[in-house]
């Protein structure tokens, strides 16, 4: 069934404010894709944060001129075009996507938005590689903990070793 002029306008409205508010966009060809694939997809999206969001290309095309992020071109987007938005975090549509991706073939990125820059299929799959915030978070800490942590057993490496010493002195005029 056909949508109504004022849906399309909606539709645009609703993908307008979801461009402008996202940190990171990453756009799908869900082709051959099964409804139950589908819904699995869109539940880990949903767990992680992301909204998902299936769209003709032209109401992509005009959301994107309208949020003012034309320098992307959609006409290179083949395929069913889905979006992902990441407006909590940069790097979950993009990890969530290719994770999802390697479970079903038929999900392909495509591209993506970040830093309102487009990027290719391929600088997608090297965001989806950086760890997590979370992760990022843990090794920033514990990189600024080693250092304490080395000098604290330093200095009780030189209290071991004197008393080793004692106790060596002690065995040795017993």
């Amino acid at each position: 069934m056909a949508k109504s002029r004022q849906q399309k306008e909606d539709a645009v409205a609703a993908l307008e404010e979801k461009f402008k508010n996202s940190k990171a966009v990453v756009f799908t060809n869900f082709d051959g894709l099964s409804v139950a694939e589908a819904d699995e997809m869109r539940n880990a999206l949903r767990a992680a944060g992301v909204d998902y969001m299936v769209a003709k290309r032209t109401l992509i095309g005009l959301a994107l001129k309208k949020a003012e992020l034309s320098d992307v071109s959609i006409d290179e987007l083949t395929g069913g075009i889905g979006v992902a938005f990441g407006t909590e975090d940069e790097i979950a549509p993009a990890k969530t996507l290719a994770t999802f991706g390697k479970k079903s073939e038929a999900l392909k990125l495509v591209g993506g938005i970040f830093d309102g820059k487009y990027i290719d299929a391929a600088q997608v799959q090297q965001l989806a590689a950086l760890p997590s915030k979370e992760e990022l978070l843990v090794k920033l800490m514990w990189l600024v903990q080693y250092p304490t942590t080395g000098f604290v057993n330093v200095l009780a490496g030189s209290m071991r070793k004197f008393v080793y010493a004692l106790q060596a002195i002690k065995d040795s005029k017993a």
